[in-house]
C-alpha cells in the first residue's frame, strides 16, 4: 500500500524527488518515458550539491525541454510504500517557451487540457493527488483549476 502525506515543512536534507505539475498556454504537461504507455509529470531525483530548486529546473528542463519558466513550490510531501518513506518537493511551474527535448531518458510530452484517467499514469497513487494540489493551489491564487476533475481528493490527514 502506498500513502502520501503533504506537510508545510521539512529538513532540507530529508527532500531527494521533486515534481513539477507544469503548464504551457494553459494546457498540462505531462511526460511518457521511454518504454512505457503512461504519464508523468516531470521531476526525478535531486543531485548531490544542487538546492531543491535547482533540481526542479534541471528535471523541468530535461524532461519537457522547457527553457523560459516560473517554478512555484507548492509543498512538500511524503510516499510510505513498503515500510519505506521517501521525501519530495511538489512545484507549479508555468511555462512560456518549450524548446526540444533534450535526447535523455523521455520518449515525448504531450499536453493536456483535462488530465488523463488514474490508469494511463505511470504512478497513480501519486501523480494526480500531486497535480491536484498544485491545481488547488494555482485556483486559491486566482488561476483556474479546470481539467483536473478526473483527479480524486484524497489528501493524507495531518499526522
Amino acid at each position: 500500500m502506498i500513502t502520501v502525506q503533504l506537510y508545510d515543512s521539512a529538513e532540507d536534507a530529508q527532500i531527494g524527488i521533486v515534481v513539477t505539475a507544469a503548464r504551457y498556454r494553459g494546457k498540462w504537461v505531462l511526460c511518457r518515458h521511454r518504454g512505457r504507455e503512461t504519464y508523468e509529470c516531470p521531476g526525478g531525483h535531486r543531485e548531490a550539491g544542487e538546492t531543491v530548486l535547482q533540481a526542479a529546473g534541471r528535471e523541468l528542463w530535461e524532461e519537457t525541454g522547457a527553457q523560459d519558466f516560473d517554478l512555484t513550490p507548492v509543498c512538500l510531501y511524503s510516499v510510505c510504500r513498503d515500510g519505506m518513506t521517501t521525501y519530495g518537493m511538489l512545484y507549479a511551474a508555468d511555462i512560456r517557451t518549450l524548446g526540444p527535448l533534450p535526447p535523455m531518458e523521455i520518449e515525448s510530452i504531450e499536453l493536456f487540457d483535462r488530465l488523463p484517467d488514474k490508469e494511463r499514469w505511470t504512478y497513480p497513487e501519486i501523480q494526480p493527488l500531486l497535480v491536484r494540489e498544485a491545481a488547488g493551489m494555482e485556483a486559491r491564487r486566482g488561476r483556474s483549476a479546470e481539467g483536473t476533475e478526473n483527479v480524486s481528493e484524497n489528501r493524507a490527514p495531518e499526522r
